[in-house]
C-alpha cells in the first residue's frame, strides 16, 4: 500500500516522542515517594487508502511500558480533531464513513492504565476519493429507457445522450440525494436506432 502522508518532519525512523509526565504520590511508612510515570507518545504515524470511504492509519507503538492502548483524533481542520475513536493495543486501525471529497487530519495518541495520555503524535492527512458517478441502463414500457444514476451525495450532474460519441446532448439534470442513486427516464430513447449515455458533474 501506498504510504498517502507520513510525519511532516518527514522522519518515520528514530523519532524523537515527546513525553507527558505524570506525578502519582503513594504513602509508604509515613512519608510520601514521588513516582514519576513517563508516557511517551507515538513515534511514527502514517494514513493509506483503504477501501471505499475509509482510511487505515498505522503507527510505531509507543516504546513506554505503562502504555495500554491508543486513542486515534481526526477531523476536518488541521489540528482541530472533533473525533475520537480508541482501538485499544494495536498499531493499526481502520477509520470508516468518510465522506467522499473531504479532507481529514489524524493523529495518535497513547494512554496508561489511568487514562493519562500522551502528547499527539505528527499529524497525518487524507484525501477521501470523490465517488466516481455510475449510469445503469434498463427497459421500461414504450421503448423508454430507466438509467439509474449513482454519484457523489449533494452533487449536481448533466445526464447526456449521443448516438455516434461524437456528438452530446443533454437530456436531463439531476442531483444526487442521501441514498447517492436516483433514477431517470429517457422519455425519448424510442425515437432512436441506439443510444449511449453518460453524466457530466456540474459546478455550480
Amino acid at each position: 500500500m501506498d504510504k498517502i502522508s507520513q510525519f511532516k518532519n518527514g522522519r518515520t525512523d528514530h523519532a524523537v516522542a515527546r513525553t507527558a509526565q505524570v506525578l502519582a504520590r503513594t504513602a509508604v511508612r509515613g512519608s510520601i515517594l514521588f513516582f514519576a510515570l513517563l508516557l511517551h507518545s507515538v513515534q511514527a504515524f502514517s494514513a493509506t487508502a483503504s477501501a471505499g470511504q475509509s482510511v487505515t492509519v498505522e503507527w510505531i507503538p509507543s516504546p513506554d511500558t505503562n502504555v495500554v492502548g491508543y486513542n486515534i483524533y481526526y477531523g476536518g481542520v488541521s489540528g482541530d480533531y472533533t473525533n475520537k475513536t480508541n482501538v485499544g493495543q494495536v498499531t493499526s486501525a481502520t477509520i470508516s464513513g468518510l465522506v467522499a471529497g473531504a479532507t481529514y487530519y489524524f493523529a495518535a495518541t497513547a494512554y496508561d492504565s489511568l487514562g493519562q495520555e500522551s502528547d499527539f503524535s505528527s499529524e497525518a492527512s487524507y484525501l477521501v476519493p470523490a465517488e466516481r458517478p455510475t449510469v445503469q441502463i434498463r427497459n421500461a414500457p414504450a421503448g423508454q429507457f430507466i438509467l439509474t444514476v449513482s454519484g457523489l451525495i449533494g452533487q449536481t450532474y448533466d445526464i447526456e445522450a449521443t448516438q455516434d460519441f461524437v456528438g452530446w446532448t443533454v437530456i436531463g439534470t439531476v442531483t444526487m440525494g442521501a441514498s447517492g442513486s436516483l433514477d431517470f427516464t429517457d422519455a425519448d430513447a424510442a425515437g432512436f436506432p441506439q443510444r449511449f449515455y453518460r453524466t457530466r458533474e456540474l459546478q455550480l
